[in-house]
């Protein structure tokens, strides 16, 4: 039996004390509140229900799976099998469409882009941005400035084999690296560089040397009105966009060791329908032509 005569109440609170005290400081002996440890205890309960219920253990081997034997994993695919059922019809429909009838069907169109949305937001996005915004070195898609071409057809075949990769089909035509070479010395890249940073306005003064110059070196494939040209992927020079940036530092850098950027071929990883779907949403982005 516990001897309660002896116990030390406090005077301030008239709670016995637990008999503990530091530095004069005693700690009083409260109960938790029932409701609280009602809680406690149920919690337990529900922890111990959990266990037995659903995967929850670890184990050397593996986990312990649960009596209800339901995992995330395994309803992902009941899921999605869910989901392709119910889009099935549509899927259909848009496998079979061409793309000019798809963007003149809303129904087509709608589910085209958002299929094509939620592929870009996977596949694209990481390079381009998840608002196509683009960044150095990979293109803005919101702008009508392509590098391949922004028709239907163009964009089709740049998603489907991409550029300068290992797919046969790949766009190819990459620029040349004229300080790197020996094709052009150091004064003739300055005197190149500060007249095409003219064409959009960047410099001002005569630039008759590097005029001469980019028509000798550059206008086969940038133009002789340097405009680009789409079928090679030479840049419209005459814009104030850049694909690496139009700072002097930068553009030297451009001319001197060139520029090739990759774009991989989703043949491998997407569906040709999904690739449909694809190219109508960059198309409707603002930027197709």
């Amino acid at each position: 039996m516990v001897d309660h005569s002896h116990q030390d109440i406090d005077a301030a609170t008239g709670t016995s004390t637990t008999g503990h005290e530091w530095d004069g400081i005693k700690e009083l002996n409260t109960p938790l509140p029932k409701w609280w440890l009602y809680i406690l205890y149920a919690t337990m309960v529900w922890a111990v229900g959990y266990w037995v219920v659903y995967p929850a253990i670890p184990l050397p081997g593996g986990f312990t799976p649960g009596i209800s034997g339901f995992t995330n994993r395994g309803a992902v695919p009941v899921d999605l099998a869910a989901l392709h059922a119910q889009r099935a019809a549509l899927t259909d429909a848009l496998s079979k469409a061409s793309l000019t009838d798809i963007e003149k069907d809303q129904q087509l169109l709608g589910f085209a882009r958002s299929l094509g949305k939620a592929a870009f937001g996977d596949n694209c996005a990481p390079c381009h941005g998840s608002g196509a915004q683009g960044a150095k070195g990979y293109p803005n898609l919101n702008d009508d400035d392509w590098i391949w071409g922004g028709k239907l057809d163009q964009i089709s075949a740049t998603i489907t084999h991409g550029a300068h990769n290992e797919d046969a089909d790949s766009h190819q035509g990459g620029m040349p690296a004229f300080g790197r070479d020996g094709i052009l010395k150091a004064d003739e890249i300055e005197a190149v560089v500060s007249y095409v940073r003219s064409l959009s306005g960047l410099e001002k003064g005569d630039f008759s040397k590097g005029q001469k110059i980019f028509a000798d070196n550059c206008a086969a494939c940038h133009g002789d009105n340097a405009k680009g040209n789409q079928d090679v992927g030479a840049l419209n020079l005459t814009d104030q966009i850049w694909l690496y940036g139009g700072d002097r530092p930068t553009v030297i850098e451009t001319v001197t060791n060139g520029r090739s950027g990759v774009m991989p071929s989703w043949t491998k990883r997407l569906d040709p329908t999904t690739i449909k779907a694809l190219t109508v949403y960059v198309h409707t982005l603002g930027g197709g032509q």
